[in-house]
């Protein structure tokens, strides 16, 4: 058994997607596929617009193994942290070989060097990140600064050009979490194929996930048909015919308002995320927008970027406290949630029962019989996240405990 794994959204499957699928298992010559999905909301801090348990199935339908969710203190992270969740659990499976990511540059060697950079902090590299932190310049686009000063004229393509790929830069990540856990699990890259993460283009059979959301919610589901696998069609237009509706960002716009009439600068900056004076520029801009991506952007600013005003607001939503944060990441993972599984997924659950001390979860209320899960940080955040997700999609009948109620999507 050789065994490939991704670390994925399927915000929804697209056939870029199916495309980095059948290449990972193909390059890597594996048996077995395993996924490790964001649940209900993700990395840029939204939700997801299909529940978990539609995109698993999107997953498996489309040939993935097996789906194990990405918990929410996990999935709604900067690209480290994001990274890191991810990958610490795939190597606490003990059966992983290989673990395959997407990057615009399609090549690791560069990748793998600016990775040992960031893990090994040269003193050069330190240097130049103060620096530019203290021009007041963001951390992010400081450490890209630092990371491009750091290797001037050694390579021939421009790192300031690699830095600025969304794709690249969580490669970039997982190399980083793969070396800080010393672990034996093989990476490859495969060349993103078709147009960019945010690039609303859909001049190709390539479209982003952005795009298809965009298209989805601009022209309607049945305008898009083309754009996804007709497996992936298929569960959108299930998920359409329950709920009526697809879900976004601005659908918990009034809650976001209701939350900030009702707190205060000091109960803001117990929130996790929020630092270097955010509560204030938050409560400033406070009710002077109209919709949510209007509130982001007058939040925004060369210190905050969008994608963490997105994030913060959304765990301020979730009322994440910073010592959920540290307190999940400071401990080992203790669970894997199963969301989907086919034949060979069973095999890849036998072998991890054997090698792994992770528990499984299979029927996720089965942690309540579980001393060491009863008070799991990780699983009272996922229940909560779940049942916000449903609120919004929802909001005049909320649908609860959908995590205790649904079973995985299993087939033959």
């Amino acid at each position: 058994m050789r065994t490939v794994a991704l670390i994925t959204e399927y915000n929804p499957f697209h056939f870029g997607h199916l495309f980095h699928l059948n290449q990972a298992k193909e390059l890597t010559n594996a048996s077995h596929s395993i996924c490790i999905m964001s649940s209900s909301f993700v990395q840029r801090g939204e939700p997801a617009i299909v529940d978990k348990w539609s995109r698993a199935k999107m997953a498996i339908d489309n040939g993935v193994d097996l789906v194990i969710e990405l918990p929410y203190l996990s999935s709604v992270q900067t690209a480290e942290l994001f990274a890191y969740g991810s990958v610490r659990i795939l190597e606490k499976l003990n059966i992983v070989d290989y673990i395959a990511f997407g990057s615009e540059l399609g090549e690791l060697d560069i990748l793998i060097e600016i990775a040992n950079v960031l893990v090994e902090e040269p003193y050069y590299y330190k240097k130049e990140l103060k620096s530019n932190l203290a021009s007041g310049i963001s951390y992010p686009v400081s450490r890209n600064n630092a990371i491009k000063q750091y290797f001037l004229d050694v390579y021939n393509v421009k790192i300031s050009d690699i830095l600025k790929n969304p794709n690249n830069i969580l490669a970039v990540e997982y190399l980083k979490a793969l070396r800080k856990l010393e672990s034996d699990i093989k990476p490859i890259t495969i060349k993103r194929k078709g147009h960019g993460y945010n690039d609303n283009n859909i001049s190709n059979g390539y479209a982003s996930a952005s795009a298809i959301r965009k298209n989805i919610f601009g022209k309607g589901l049945y305008k898009s048909y083309n754009l996804v696998p007709e497996n992936t069609f298929v569960v959108l237009e299930q998920f359409f015919k329950e709920y009526k509706t697809f879900n976004k960002l601005d659908n918990y716009y009034t809650t976001l308002n209701y939350l900030l009439l009702n707190t205060d600068r000091e109960n803001l900056k117990n929130q996790f995320g929020i630092k270097d004076g955010l509560e204030n520029r938050i409560i400033e801009k406070a009710f002077k927008s109209t919709n949510y991506e209007e509130f982001i952007g007058m939040v925004a600013s060369k210190t905050h970027t969008r994608s963490r005003i997105r994030r913060t607001l959304l765990q301020l939503i979730l009322n994440t406290k910073k010592e959920d944060t540290d307190n999940y990441f400071s401990s080992t993972p203790k669970y894997i949630r199963i969301l989907g599984a086919n034949q060979k997924g069973f095999e890849l659950l036998n072998k991890i029962s054997k090698v792994s001390d992770l528990i499984v979860l299979n029927k996720f209320a089965d942690y309540k019989k579980i001393d060491s899960l009863k008070n799991d940080i990780a699983i009272k955040k996922e229940i909560l996240a779940t049942n916000i997700y449903y609120y919004g999609l929802c909001p005049a009948q909320p649908i609860l405990n959908k995590d205790i109620q649904t079973t995985p999507y299993i087939t033959k």
